[in-house]
């Protein structure tokens, strides 16, 4: 199951957010874009957007998440995560993850960390399970 296909099924019942933490894999950092693995990535994941700096400025990240945001396709809107990281220190997103939130504000499933353990299955029956204790 994907995330977009979670959005399609409850978007009308559960509030979607993306927020988009920091780069991953920036070319000045942890960079997955070199000559061999950069090419199997864009086979393989032709949707990924690798080729960015880590940002330095609020504007920057904007940009780079919007670019993100249009090469996912999820349908679901991004937020950014100011430059000192306090939804990444309070949530540990990095470098992905998925959370259902509950209306009174407590965590009702925190999945792994991505990639291995970005999970959609689960935060569907997460999801369920919530909405009928609800």
């Amino acid at each position: 199951m994907r995330l977009h296909d979670l959005y399609e099924q409850y978007h009308e019942r559960v509030q979607f957010l993306g927020v988009y933490i920091r780069e991953a894999h920036p070319r000045d950092g942890w960079w997955l874009g070199g000559p061999l693995l950069g090419r199997i990535i864009k086979r393989y994941a032709p949707k990924v957007s690798m080729d960015h700096l880590d940002p330095r400025t609020i504007e920057e990240r904007r940009a780079v998440a919007g670019e993100c945001e249009t090469a996912l396709q999820y349908g679901i809107r991004t937020y950014v995560d100011e430059m000192d990281d306090r939804v990444n220190a309070a949530y540990a997103g990095w470098p992905t993850r998925l959370y259902l939130i509950g209306v009174d504000g407590r965590v009702v499933y925190a999945g792994g960390l991505g990639p291995y353990g970005f999970k959609p299955d689960e935060l569907k029956a997460a999801i369920d399970g919530y909405l009928e204790s609800a």
